[in-house]
């Protein structure tokens, strides 16, 4: 009824996922490029992979270097996500972050540092006039000193 090759396919794991599952320590250097999902401890630093997803029962204590992640747990020490660090409400920071982009949700506990990375953002060819929007603020300050200008 059921060939082998199905059988086999659901019982190998995939080569570019990882899982650390709860009541799971790793103590040490991990240095991977496929997913991660942990949901156990990791006491050491973690590096380049894809994305991590950290578990509500998820701790990492030491380094994350990683493309994006989406973080329920708990991290203690540093953080460098290129691109989004997304914490949940139930996610508790504690240290150095630097990330490309960041979403935080209603909830979440973040004490520490917190940096952008320079050149997220486009960069503007000098040619090329800016729209201005009305609630710009430097727009704003110029234009009221030109009308204090004018008026003195």
């Amino acid at each position: 009824m059921f060939s082998e090759k199905k059988q086999k396919q659901f019982m190998e794991p995939s080569v570019s996922q990882n899982r650390i599952n709860e009541g799971t320590k790793l103590v040490g250097d991990i240095t991977s490029s496929g997913f991660f999902r942990i949901d156990g401890t990791i006491e050491g630093t973690l590096e380049k992979p894809s994305k991590v997803v950290l578990g509500k029962s998820g701790l990492i204590k030491g380094k994350l270097v990683c493309g994006d992640a989406d973080l329920e747990g708990r991290v203690e020490g540093e953080l460098h996500v290129s691109g989004t660090l997304t914490l949940k409400s139930s996610a508790r920071i504690q240290g150095q972050v630097v990330v490309g982009k960041l979403s935080v949700e209603p909830g979440a506990i973040f004490n520490g540092t917190c940096s952008m990375q320079e050149g997220t953002k486009p960069a503007v060819e000098p040619n090329v006039t800016q729209k201005t929007s009305l609630f710009d603020r430097q727009h704003r300050l110029k234009k009221t000193e030109s009308t204090e200008a004018t008026s003195a």
